[in-house]
């Protein structure tokens, strides 16, 4: 499917309000109900809308400190590299767990509520997952910038050629 520009707008203002009214979605694109309401199933049939969920306060919910830590292996064999991958996914409070190329291996963020907490964190889940050699911590002073959303333009969903 390639997408056009009323199709990019539907999901520019799903991203921006998930709980948007069918109705107030197709005035906003210039289409009956109906057809957005298409529209809508058919990105999220082809996979351009994997789902929706609230964003949290995480302040209210005594979970506003994030870590960033970087976490080398003893070794990057795929059985290794799999072997992380499937224990960290297991842990509610590793919020992001990304493979990455450089000095390390792995990019994780996590979010908890306090210091005491990350290095409860830290020795009974980050050096019990399956072959971390060494981890580095960068505990978040200030958050300046937090966002789920993709930047979308008018090649959004075109094939390459």
């Amino acid at each position: 499917m390639q997408l056009d520009r009323t199709d990019i707008k539907i999901l520019e203002l799903l991203q921006t309000d998930g709980r948007i009214s069918n109705i107030k979605l197709a005035e906003a694109v210039n289409l009956s109900a109906t057809a957005v309401l298409a529209r809508v199933q058919k990105l999220s049939a082809d996979g351009y809308i994997l789902g929706y969920e609230a964003k949290l306060n995480p302040d209210l919910l005594d979970k506003s400190f994030v870590i960033f830590v970087e976490v080398l292996l003893d070794k990057t064999t795929p059985n290794a590299l799999d072997g992380f991958s499937a224990a960290v996914v297991e842990y509610p409070d590793i919020i992001e767990c990304h493979m990455v190329s450089g000095g390390f291996d792995f990019l994780v963020k996590i979010r908890c509520e306090n210091m005491q907490a990350f290095r409860k964190i830290s020795g009974q889940v980050l050096w019990q997952l399956p072959g971390v050699k060494e981890t580095r911590s960068y505990p978040v002073m200030e958050v300046i910038k937090e966002s789920g959303k993709i930047a979308l333009n008018s090649k959004a969903g075109q094939k390459k050629a």
